[in-house]
């Protein structure tokens, strides 16, 4: 199978590298510092699931130097969607379809402007991954599951399941319910988003303090409330069973948007708690948590570049 990974960054690098070592056509599309690393010297993941060192990778700038492929993997950062999803169409073929592993629940609204809405397929991933250096990805463990739309049970979205059944340190499924899986992926990464941001601190010391867990529990608890207004209601321990998810990271493990934070990056917090925030007044439930994380978080979301 051919793969394109739009956006190499934890998620992407980490996706790609785990196809490509099982044998996978993969070819990411990066820039930067990394891009060069990895024209120089290849793709490293470090990772409790097994290391691995890709020593010659196919890396560019440019989709047009990939052409045509049977899978985008779309991983980019929510505020990079439209920009990014305008280079797609050397990669989109007819039968091309593209997955979206972003976070939040407005991928594929954003990416429809640019890909016809039959090829999109939503997705979510649950894995914790960051650029340690330069084509160094790192992953501290903890969950490793990759689930796509399997309803229309689409030749490319199988054989992405088949190619997962032979990777290491990542376990891919089709399922039929892809909007109870993306709302369930999007309060827990809502909620671990806001509160390691917003405490600047690591699943450990978040986990470990009563208050900031419970501000961990209303945050995820504001997040059901919304996902039922929105059609997408959760079971009944659906909290328990999402503070015992995070019982199991690594200590040290923080979220993507903490890592932005603390690198002076720009911020998904418009997409994570801030839509939680603007749907929360829509359905008129408070959601004084996300609020909070949201205007805390504001004054940070253009990075560096966007401050005085």
């Amino acid at each position: 199978m051919r793969v394109a990974m739009m956006g190499s960054g934890g998620i992407g690098g980490y996706v790609g590298a785990r196809l490509a070592e099982v044998g996978e056509d993969v070819h990411f599309v990066a820039r930067g510092k990394h891009l060069a690393a990895m024209r120089a010297d290849g793709l490293k993941v470090e990772s409790p699931f097994g290391n691995v060192h890709l020593p010659r990778v196919s890396a560019t700038e440019a989709p047009d130097e990939i052409g045509r492929v049977d899978l985008v993997i779309f991983a980019v950062k929510l505020w990079d969607t439209d920009g990014a999803a305008a280079r797609l169409r050397p990669l989109v073929g007819s039968s091309t379809r593209v997955l979206t592993l972003q976070n939040g629940v407005d991928s594929r609204a954003l990416l429809r402007r640019h890909v016809p809405d039959e090829q999109i397929v939503d997705g979510a991933i649950y894995v914790s991954a960051v650029i340690a250096a330069p084509g160094v990805i790192r992953s501290p463990g903890g969950p490793r599951q990759m689930v796509a739309d399997g309803r229309s049970r689409d030749p490319v979205i199988a054989a992405l399941v088949e190619a997962g059944s032979r990777a290491t340190g990542l376990d891919i499924e089709a399922t039929d319910d892809i909007g109870g899986a993306i709302w369930a992926k999007f309060i827990r990464n809502a909620a671990f988003s806001a509160a390691t941001s917003v405490t600047r601190s690591t699943a450990g010391v978040v986990l470990g303090h009563p208050e900031s867990l419970a501000l961990l529990r209303a945050l995820v608890e504001e997040g059901i409330l919304i996902a039922a207004a929105e059609g997408h209601p959760m079971a009944p321990d659906f909290t328990d069973r999402t503070m015992a998810l995070y019982g199991t990271l690594a200590p040290q493990t923080r979220s993507s948007m903490a890592e932005d934070l603390e690198h002076g990056r720009r911020l998904e917090v418009e997409f994570i708690s801030g839509r939680m925030h603007s749907l929360g007044l829509a359905h008129n439930i408070p959601t004084p948590a996300h609020t909070m994380a949201f205007r805390a978080l504001a004054v940070h979301a253009a990075g560096h570049e966007g401050r005085n």
